[in-house]
């Protein structure tokens, strides 16, 4: 199945943008044990500021300047660079050469990474403030072609718990968490 990027991060922010709304506590634990509610969310708003710098062209090193320090209004915030960032991919042709910490990929391979931790990080909010944690069928199907290739490198690389062991007729969004470290069964 061909997948609308374009559109799959739209729809990865609306479900981040849902959850960041529900918020009550930012205080709150997070299924990322190293963040709170707070941590979480400045994660992701400045994983979106990095968007703007990147696409243009810019290294990492030349990119950091450029990262703003984030006020405390995190909504609005969240709102200012989610925009920003979706401003910045639809103007930018999928083939353009981005510098990430690892090397070189196309826009349209960093614009799946930065949808699939948009998506993995709005069930990990939606944990922690006790909303909806149902995402997007066709957003999980998207992201599961980016992460089960990767399986044995996301296990490797400890940039997630372990996988949880799950069985092949859980829902493909339990199976999806489940690479990344994360149990949705209560």
């Amino acid at each position: 199945m061909t997948y609308d990027w374009l559109e799959l991060h739209k729809q990865a922010h609306a479900e981040f943008g849902r959850r960041v709304s529900a918020i009550t506590d930012w205080d709150a634990p997070t299924p990322d044990t190293e963040w709170n509610v707070r941590d979480l969310v400045r994660h992701v708003i400045v994983e979106q500021q990095w968007v703007l710098p990147l696409l243009k062209g810019l290294t990492i090193d030349e990119a950091q300047p450029t990262i703003a320090p984030l006020c405390d209004d995190l909504v609005g915030e969240w709102r200012r660079y989610s925009w920003l960032a979706t401003q910045a991919w639809q103007s930018t042709p999928a083939e353009a050469p981005v510098h990430l910490s690892y090397g070189m990929v196309t826009a349209a391979g960093y614009l799946r990474e930065v949808v699939s931790d948009v998506t993995i990080h709005s069930w990990d909010l939606a944990r922690a403030v006790s909303t909806d944690e149902l995402l997007d069928d066709e957003l999980v199907e998207a992201v599961w072609t980016v992460f089960e290739p990767q399986k044995d490198m996301l296990a490797a690389s400890g940039l997630y718990a372990p996988a949880v062991p799950m069985g092949k007729n859980a829902p493909l969004q339990s199976r999806l968490l489940a690479l990344t470290g994360r149990d949705d069964r209560r």
